[in-house]
């Protein structure tokens, strides 16, 4: 007795993209890099504030592992020394002559393999392309990790 017939609109995404220039800008694939797209001040501030807010997270963050893992370490110090574990330091020398045994084997070869090779390359040529920015990511970077 009481039903209501409900409608829905229909939003074509690619009609309204079209319309919206400042989101052909923001999201549209471009090959281009930001040199072509922006001038000179604005990559400076893009790649400053985001290298400032990154190295004041990092910065953050560092200091939290630190003192998450010192914090742990000195934890099991105490308990080992008052005997709640005991740790088998002979089973651990041996797990670390293990591991330094397979870092140089592995570093020994020197070859990158190509998939690192190629992304190592696109790293290579965005940082040509976008000096500016990536100057100021590294300005601010710092500058996050100072303050």
């Amino acid at each position: 007795a009481g039903a209501k017939d409900d409608t829905f609109n229909v939003l074509d995404l690619a009609e309204y993209t079209k319309n919206q220039p400042w989101w052909r800008k923001v999201f549209a694939p471009s090959s281009g890099s930001s040199a072509e797209k922006y001038n000179v001040a604005t990559q400076l501030v893009i790649g400053g504030v985001t290298g400032w807010c990154t190295g004041f997270i990092f910065q953050k963050v560092g200091k939290l592992a630190a003192t998450a893992v010192g914090g742990g370490f000195f934890l099991l110090q105490i308990a080992n020394h008052t005997g709640y574990i005991k740790v088998d330091w002979n089973l651990v020398q041996r797990d670390m002559n293990k591991a330094k045994q397979q870092l140089k084997f592995h570093s020994s070869g020197n070859k990158m393999p190509p998939e690192v090779k190629s992304r190592v390359d696109e790293v290579i040529i965005f940082l040509k392309k976008n000096v500016i920015l990536t100057g100021g990511f590294a300005g601010g970077f710092l500058l996050g990790m100072a303050s």
